[in-house]
């Protein structure tokens, strides 16, 4: 029997994931997103014009606003919606979805106000599931279109894990296993923190020395961060940590990255943001993340700055000076 799998979310990752879910034979695959009119035009064009053009959608993805049609007979649910909008999303999704439907959350992001991790929202509103997250250097654009990437499926259940493991791999995607769902679910969501501030670095033209030191140091808060709140510190030396970290910071599909770069440049945030389609999940996290650490007395000092810039109008070179100017310590 096929294995039938609903990707809920008609972004960018949730549209890659349909195109590398159908490369494994046996496998059914669904395409769910709420706004009707963006859907149909996927339909029509089997293609997400807006957020991934150019790439094809396999004839055999169903690609539909019809929830039920979603979810029927599906065995596993992929959760590609952007953190800012998962609990409203689930909460009109959860009549419609089976209580013993595992879930696999795409997601890098933490929620404003709970500071709830992706796992923890989807088990807040649907109740309690296995979750698996997975998490690494994956950008949409490049594994729609094939190109070799590697990451990591966390879970507490690690027979789910690898059946994840089993569904995703493929000859261009391989996929590793990790029970640190805590810890590659915050590295998914700080690594867009400093994304921000590497952006900020490439506007400002600092050159590489500066942004290699940035990236280092900013592994040090992840790390820091993630160990505060129960995660495994070797996960953020691995795919989901420093793996994911780099990709976000050089890469020009970057939203965070991109962010900062235009702040570095001169622009307002609220400009920057009112000229993008997709969502950069940096900006909510460094709220949550800066909020969160002042609370539990965790030193962010990179965090902080990028939070200035974003929210108190800080003038990226004096965020900069900021961070230059600390007394002098030990590595």
């Amino acid at each position: 029997m096929p294995t039938r799998i609903a990707i809920l979310g008609s972004g960018a990752m949730g549209t890659a994931c349909s195109v590398l879910l159908t490369e494994r034979p046996g496998q059914e695959v669904s395409l769910w997103g709420r706004n009707a009119e963006h859907v149909r035009d996927i339909a029509e064009h089997r293609e997400n014009r807006r957020l991934l053009a150019g790439v094809a959608i396999p004839d055999q993805v169903e690609v539909t606003a019809d929830i039920d049609s979603a979810v029927a007979g599906a065995e596993l649910i992929v959760v590609a919606v952007p953190t800012k909008f998962l609990r409203e999303a689930l909460e009109g999704l959860a009549p419609h979805l089976h209580e013993d439907l595992p879930v696999v959350s795409v997601i890098k992001g933490l929620e404003n106000d709970t500071f709830m991790r992706p796992s923890e929202i989807v088990a807040d509103v649907l109740g309690s599931r296995a979750v698996v997250a997975l998490g690494g250097p994956s950008h949409a654009e490049e594994i729609a279109r094939r190109l070799p990437a590697s990451v990591v499926a966390a879970s507490g259940d690690l027979d789910l894990a690898r059946r994840v493991q089993e569904l995703f791999t493929t000859e261009r995607f391989r996929v590793y296993t990790n029970l640190d769902i805590i810890g590659v679910e915050l590295a998914g969501a700080l690594k867009n923190v400093i994304a921000i501030a590497a952006g900020t670095c490439d506007g400002l033209g600092y050159g590489d020395n500066a942004k290699s030191a940035l990236l280092t140091r900013g592994l040090v808060e992840i790390t820091r961060f993630g160990v505060a709140l129960g995660a495994e510190p070797l996960t953020f030396s691995g795919l989901a940590g420093i793996g994911d970290l780099i990709t976000t910071c050089i890469s020009p599909y970057g939203r965070n990255r991109t962010v900062g770069q235009r702040l570095g440049r001169g622009e307002t945030l609220s400009d920057i943001l009112a000229g993008m389609d997709a969502v950069a999940e940096g900006v909510t996290t460094t709220e949550s993340v800066y909020e969160l650490a002042e609370q539990k007395g965790i030193d962010m000092p990179i965090t902080s700055e990028v939070y200035q810039v974003l929210f108190q109008d800080k003038p990226p070179e004096e965020a900069t000076a900021s961070l230059m100017l600390r007394p002098p310590r030990g590595e």
